[in-house]
């Protein structure tokens, strides 16, 4: 009996140390020089999580025109992120909308829903003050990976 007690107990300890799922911290050389203190990207089993993207372009800081332009050029950022790591629009799953001013809502989201002409992800947004680098909206996605 503490023979079969003590296999039960063994094979439980090998079934848990197995589903462990690994976890990367995804960045590019550009992105680690720049000495951010986040990863570009984490992968945990087939979901990807992506931290949050402003409207720039690399050498050029937040592209101008306002709340549209940025949340364009930030879903382009967010796709390639995603692409490059394996995954695409298609398979994200949530966003988390972060807007310098709630009244811009409607905007951002009229650029945001172009990008996900096959599915709606799920969504929050909020407002808050003091965006990265004067930005008016920062978006973070989570997608999987087929």
């Amino acid at each position: 009996m503490k023979i079969r007690i003590l296999l039960i107990f063994s094979l439980i300890f090998l079934i848990s140390c197995q589903s462990r799922q690994k976890v990367e911290y995804l960045e590019t050389e550009e992105h680690a020089a720049k000495g951010r203190p986040f990863s570009e990207a984490v992968r945990v089993g087939n979901m990807l999580y992506l931290s949050g993207s402003i409207g720039s372009k690399p050498g050029e800081g937040v592209v101008p025109g306002g709340i549209g332009p940025e949340t364009r050029q930030t879903m382009l950022n967010i796709k390639e992120v995603l692409e490059r790591y394996g995954s695409s629009m298609d398979n994200v799953v949530k966003c988390l909308c972060m807007l310098e001013n709630i009244n811009e809502w409607a905007e951002m989201s009229a650029e945001y829903i172009k990008f996900f002409p096959n599915h709606k992800p799920a969504r929050s947004a909020f407002a808050g003050s003091g965006l990265a680098a004067g930005a008016k909206v920062e978006i973070e996605c989570m997608a999987t990976i087929d």
